[in-house]
């Protein structure tokens, strides 16, 4: 694994103290945002604030907030400064960003958790069912959820608003991104398709792009420094891909009480991810397992044991590994000092090898 120097304790300490304060500030920006929603909307009617009152409720119940840290990252090591307001509200709108996709994302994964509690459409089906209300508890669960998660998407914009003009193209393209990169990869998993270089190009868009590499360009143009998008590229890329193999293990062999949400779903919803579009191409094996075009569910116990067998596990952690090496490799000629390449390097590290 690629690594740098360990520069001075006092410049690792000054990296992490000052973003850590910029953290602070971009909760306490979410928490009164959605608080003020929730406010007057239930001023109006009660039921009015419901959705505010799900995003709230799904902000507070914690995530790693990775694509806030990488644009803070990105911005102070660009030469920001830690006064800025603007840097906050776009790690704010990321945030809530990630809480529209991933309320959807539960929807069609038909996940029942996400951080160790019910998900928003299971917590909404619930009060359906416990109250008995008309019509059928699923449908009204997953209509509520997708409208909440509509409106984590608008609250999103409204934070990204006062972007100035090149931020606000790194913002559009994210989003843009994003949604293909979901829609692809349902379209993938319906029609069962085995394709490794289509599979590699979806994770970088859902993944890759939206988790690490846009935030860090969208940091250092809020900063002024666009020039350093292209090796923000280049680390971004490399570590989304391994951040993507990483969710691709954790959901096949990982266990849903450290995951924190169901694992074995991509095998549920029959998702061709990379790991499985790669284990496909080595082993007719899973060629045939996962080539179903009846509907059936596939044999998940079996999938499992013929990846550990043919050894597409190993070879996903030796991708994983070099993949962090290619991602630090890439900011030596980046112009960052010592200290920020050697946190960027950490981060990869954190980001590659997480158990959930």
């Amino acid at each position: 694994m690629t690594t740098t120097s360990p520069p001075h304790d006092a410049d690792l300490s000054s990296i992490e103290e000052t973003r850590a304060a910029l953290l602070d500030r971009v909760e306490e920006r979410l928490r009164s945002f959605i608080a003020q929603e929730q406010s007057r909307w239930f001023d109006i009617n009660p039921r009015a604030a419901q959705g505010a009152d799900a995003i709230a409720a799904f902000i507070a119940s914690g995530g790693k907030r990775l694509r806030p840290k990488f644009c803070l990252s990105g911005f102070l090591a660009a030469g920001g400064s830690p006064a800025s307001s603007g840097a906050v509200d776009a790690a704010a709108a990321l945030e809530l960003l990630q809480t529209f996709i991933l309320i959807h994302d539960d929807i069609a994964d038909n996940s029942s958790l996400r951080r160790g509690e019910p998900t928003v459409h299971e917590v909404f089906a619930a009060e359906h069912r416990a109250r008995g209300w008309q019509g059928e508890s699923r449908r009204y669960g997953e209509g509520v959820a997708v409208l909440a998660g509509d409106l984590a998407f608008v609250y999103a914009d409204q934070l990204a608003a006062q972007l100035p003009a090149l931020s606000r193209g790194v913002w559009n393209e994210l989003r843009a991104e994003l949604v293909i990169g979901q829609h692809l990869d349902m379209v993938v998993a319906a029609e069962g398709v085995g394709d490794p270089v289509l599979s590699r190009w979806i994770a970088v868009q859902k993944s890759g792009r939206y988790t690490i590499h846009r935030p860090l360009v969208l940091g250092a143009t809020l900063a002024g420094r666009p020039d350093m998008a292209a090796a923000f590229e280049g680390y971004g890329l490399a570590l989304g891909e391994a951040f993507q193999l990483r969710d691709d293990l954790i959901d096949a062999f990982g266990s849903t009480e450290d995951a924190g949400k169901p694992t074995g779903l991509d095998f549920a919803e029959h998702k061709m991810t990379l790991l499985l579009a790669l284990a496909a191409e080595r082993d007719p094996r899973v060629r045939d397992l996962v080539d179903r075009r009846d509907g059936k569910p596939w044999d998940v116990e079996l999938l499992r044991k013929i990846l550990e067998e043919t050894g597409v596990r190993a070879t996903v952690e030796r991708t994983i590994a070099g993949l962090v090496d290619k991602a630090c490799a890439s900011l030596a000629t980046s112009g960052l000092d010592e200290a920020w390449r050697h946190e960027f390097s950490r981060l990869a590290t954190q980001v590659a090898y997480r158990s959930r």
